[in-house]
């Protein structure tokens, strides 16, 4: 097994649960040059990333002995990718948090199942599947471009500049008091997104990104007229 000793500055993590989501962000991460200990009880799918990934070991994540095994203690970061077996996941999760895993991401199917593994010590809860399909639905049904939740409440969209708004500076807009977004950045025809300032003056073709009040940012959208 691999000696690690725990260092938070190092692209150190382990991820459990192999499947389509974890296997999916380990790989991402070893392209971005992380060293990962991939695990999973399953031999198919850890044979299937021995090669791609630092290192992978088959065992129980229920186990905590196994856990101990492998080193799971000595990282200051990992990733339950559990997704079906919802007991599996929790009691995963929970002996991490009783191990002193100071970073700990974990999956979740439902908000139901996210909620337990945040009362279990979750550091961070991830709904890939519902965050996924909300965020198709924005894109499908309106006139946004990108979406994002950042959090319960609060959202990142991204659409073309409105015509109300071409011509004028972003202070004479007042599109801040009309619509309780702000728009945070703005990118040209051929360029890249820059920062957006009160100062700036949007154009025919510009796309802006604006960030508010999950309501308000699609109430903007909406209402729109590219």
């Amino acid at each position: 097994m691999p000696n690690h000793e725990r260092k938070d500055d190092e692209k150190r993590i382990l991820v459990i649960g192999l499947g389509r989501f974890g296997s999916s962000l380990a790989l991402e991460l070893a392209r971005r040059g992380w060293e990962v200990l991939g695990m999973d009880s399953n031999p198919r799918l850890v044979q299937t990333y021995a090669d791609a990934l630092t290192h992978t070991v088959i065992a129980d994540s229920t186990d905590e002995e196994a856990l101990r095994q492998v080193g799971a203690h000595q990282f200051a970061r990992a990733v339950v990718a559990i997704g079906t077996h919802l007991e599996e996941s929790i009691l995963t999760t929970s002996l991490l948090v009783d191990m002193g895993v100071g970073n700990i991401w974990a999956k979740a199917t439902s908000r139901r199942h996210g909620r337990i593994l945040e009362q279990v010590g979750a550091h961070h809860v991830v709904l890939p599947e519902h965050d996924m399909g909300e965020r198709v639905a924005h894109l499908v049904s309106g006139r946004m471009l990108d979406y994002v939740e950042l959090e319960e409440g609060f959202a990142l969209g991204k659409t073309k500049a409105p015509k109300e708004l071409l011509g004028r500076t972003l202070q004479e807009t007042r599109v801040r008091q009309r619509y309780g977004i702000t728009v945070v950045s703005v990118k040209r025809v051929g360029a890249s997104f820059t920062y957006a300032t009160q100062e700036t003056i949007l154009h025919k073709g510009d796309q802006i990104v604006v960030a508010g009040r999950t309501d308000d940012v699609e109430r903007f959208a909406e209402s729109q007229r590219p």
